[in-house]
């Protein structure tokens, strides 16, 4: 207990330091995020300092190493596809910071790099056993074997872009993924899950302290760097201690922005007219009048509820 409340503190003071150093250095680079021009709410928000994931995942990444030297193999695998997935999203706000647009990496190609990590990610399980899948709230666990490997390339897409499309309101990705990692760290730590516990609540602490700078109105926006490798994270995490059931309900938030992005679309597609008045559907309560730090505390409860209900059995 003491290591991890150790591993949090230490991961947040390190990325309180590291987000407040990165602010006027991405300011100097020009590295400013394009508002798109049809969410009229955050016009005011242009050119606000974007890609503060590499400073509060380094963060994460610096503490989870020094607190785990030595650490298992799924650790530092988990570490390797957090960062692979970073990557790819420091690549994509590059290019939007170049072009001086909102698109970055076209759709086809950022499913490509997203896939390729996935597989990797997905064999990693099956060649080494990491195959089994816990039944959320029965204490039933089965062996999938190589099933884990279609299962955990869908996790990764799903959980990497639900995170993605929830990064959409100062402080919402953040906190919701605060929460998220503090509940899936504490669950992994009852069942025994290994190292990959630490890196859960180390990404918990440096979230939070992120959060000081991205809670409305938000001085940093963590960018695809940030959002891409957090949901890669919590695949990982996830997927290795045979948690991969617990995505949907603890990650309810990323689930949610999905479906309503999909729901939107097809109902678009077919009839021409909208369900929401904008999605994801956080864009829709903002439409509705409801204030972003509002909305962003609504999801982080109900994140957290999730997590008691998942964690009240084990106890």
């Amino acid at each position: 207990m003491r290591d991890i409340l150790w591993v949090m503190l230490f991961a947040f003071v390190l990325s309180l330091i590291l987000c407040a150093a990165a602010i006027p250095l991405l300011r100097r680079l020009g590295a400013g995020q394009n508002i798109l021009h049809y969410v009229k709410e955050h016009a005011n928000k242009k050119g606000t300092p974007t890609m503060g994931g590499l400073a509060f995942i380094s963060a994460a990444a610096i503490a989870a190493v020094f607190f785990c030297l030595g650490g298992d193999k799924p650790f530092y695998v988990a570490l390797a596809v957090g960062i692979g997935y970073l990557l790819v999203g420091f690549l994509d706000d590059m290019l939007k910071k170049h072009r001086g647009d909102n698109l970055g990496l076209r759709p086809y190609q950022k499913i490509f790099f997203q896939l390729a990590v996935a597989v990797i990610a997905g064999v990693y399980c099956c060649t080494e056993g990491l195959t089994v899948l816990r039944i959320p709230y029965t204490g039933r666990a089965f062996d999938i074997g190589w099933g884990m490997l279609p299962l955990g390339v869908f996790v990764f897409l799903a959980t990497v872009n639900g995170v993605n499309l929830t990064d959409g309101l100062d402080g919402l990705a953040g906190a919701v993924s605060a929460v998220f990692f503090l509940f899936l760290g504490a669950l992994v730590q009852i069942q025994g899950g290994g190292d990959v516990a630490m890196l859960s609540f180390a990404l918990t602490g440096a979230l939070f302290g992120y959060l000081i700078f991205n809670t409305s109105r938000a001085s940093v926006f963590m960018g695809d760097t940030g959002s891409l490798s957090l949901g890669g994270f919590a695949a990982s995490i996830a997927l290795f201690s045979g948690n991969a059931l617990v995505i949907p309900i603890l990650g309810g938030a990323f689930v949610l922005s999905c479906i309503s992005v999909i729901l939107q679309v097809i109902y678009y597609k077919k009839t021409g007219k909208r369900i929401f008045l904008m999605a994801p559907i956080h864009h829709h309560f903002q439409e509705k009048g409801y204030a972003e730090a509002k909305i962003s505390y609504t999801y982080a409860i109900l994140t957290a509820a999730a997590g008691v209900t998942l964690l009240l059995p084990l106890v």
